[in-house]
């Protein structure tokens, strides 16, 4: 049976006679942090997630630069403090195990110590979450089957015409039900089911970076407490990850792979595998990682890439956060970048009745901040996981003279954006 979301209240703005409705999916970052804007200018939000509740725990993220005031609008950002990490150390090991240096993790990162933050994903998602649970409407264990769309949609040299949905976007769930919504947003992040039904497949918007990397959780048998210790050889890295004094730590293991593994991707058996078979015969406590790695209940296998497309919007549909631009792991700006999509998007929307006008403002906006950040992957390959002998005592040699040097300035890229203001 066919049943219309709600939105027949009148709001405060004037503009509005009919309140707007808005399909958001993905319950992570971007969405409720989107939701939470669109809710204070009038809007009527639904979020879809696929799982069945919020992600708990979850591997640290960082919020930077513009972020920070973005949280700090949201009134969240003294929450956000008292979550705060605040790793003390990141310890850089040879192929033996010997140390090379240990530095600040802000001195890596080029991050400012004191002002940016390190928490919990599921922390921060927690916390959005809590902003709105009360006036936004969440359909957990549930997600986008269909978009009533145009066929010629999908085609990669579709037009972006304003309105190719009509009045609205006509939604099947996979549970069945069926809704209409003025707009739907993805933000269901890098592998996008949006993104996908609307632009078309992932592989034209992948931009595979040359790694390939499992994260799970293994016990703290190191005696770890609130730091990183990061092991390289050329092409393969090895790091463990303390973020508090538990008896639990984040295990990462990176490899370089000039072709990305599609064959794995979907095959936990065939994953685990091939990480085994990268790191035969490493050193130092290597083998205990990949012996974790294969019991881990929690193991997340991906390679490391960015979403780059020509557009962020079709029609009524729009994509945010990993699912328009993700910068990948390497630049620790995803999260970042995801608060202040979120926010920007919501503030075309808030200034521009029309949403043709609006998705062009958004990304008019928003394009230049997430290109500079996606630049700062090179950076992130260079000092986190060169490929040759070469490279390695290059990167070695930059972190010794870290201990004698002044702390790096931040990262011009992470406050290259100046937030407007929304209008009271």
């Amino acid at each position: 049976m066919d049943t219309k979301s709600p939105g027949n209240k009148n709001t405060g703005n004037t503009r509005n006679l009919v309140q707007r409705n808005v399909l958001i999916s993905g319950a992570s970052i971007s969405g409720p942090a989107l939701a939470y804007w669109l809710h204070r200018s009038g809007w009527a939000v639904t979020v879809v997630e696929k799982a069945g509740a919020l992600r708990a725990g979850g591997y640290p993220i960082d919020i930077r630069g513009t972020a920070i005031e973005v949280v700090r609008r949201m009134g969240i950002l003294p929450r956000l403090r008292d979550a705060h990490i605040d790793s003390r150390r990141c310890t850089f090991l040879d192929s033996d195990g010997g140390t090379v240096t240990s530095v600040s993790p802000s001195a890596v990162a080029g991050g400012v110590e004191g002002q940016d933050l390190e928490v919990r994903r599921g922390d921060l998602a927690a916390l959005l979450h809590a902003l709105v649970r009360d006036d936004v409407e969440f359909l957990f264990d549930d997600s986008i089957d269909t978009l009533d769309t145009p066929d010629t949609l999908n085609t990669p040299d579709a037009p972006d015409a304003p309105g190719p949905y009509g009045q609205g976007v006509d939604v099947t769930f996979r549970s069945g039900r069926r809704r209409t919504f003025d707009l739907v947003v993805g933000a269901d992040g890098m592998h996008s089911h949006t993104r996908e039904l609307v632009f078309g497949p992932e592989e034209r918007f992948h931009h595979y970076l040359g790694y390939c990397f499992a994260l799970f959780t293994m016990p703290n048998s190191f005696g770890l407490s609130r730091e990183v210790m990061l092991w390289n050889t050329p092409g393969k890295a090895a790091a463990l990850y303390a973020v508090g004094d538990g008896d639990e730590l984040h295990a990462f293991l990176n490899f370089h792979r000039p072709q990305p593994p599609f064959a794995a991707l979907r095959d936990p058996g065939a994953q685990k595998q091939l990480v085994a078979a990268a790191f035969e015969g490493a050193g130092w406590k290597v083998p205990d990682l990949v012996d974790a790695m294969r019991h881990a209940d929690d193991l997340f296998f991906d390679t490391a890439g960015q979403i780059r497309m020509p557009h962020w919007s079709r029609g009524r549909v729009a994509l945010v956060g990993d699912a328009a631009y993700a910068p990948s792991f390497l630049t620790g700006q995803g999260s970042s970048l995801a608060l202040v999509g979120a926010y920007m998007l919501a503030h075309a929307l808030a200034t521009h009745r029309d949403h043709t006008a609006a998705f062009a403002a958004y990304e008019r906006d928003t394009r230049g901040f997430v290109a500079m950040n996606q630049a700062l992957v090179d950076k992130g390959r260079a000092s986190l996981f060169p490929t040759t002998a070469r490279a390695l005592e290059q990167r070695n040699a930059m972190l010794r003279d870290l201990v004698t040097l002044p702390s790096p300035p931040a990262r011009p890229a992470h406050s290259a954006l100046t937030l407007p203001e929304f209008a009271h």
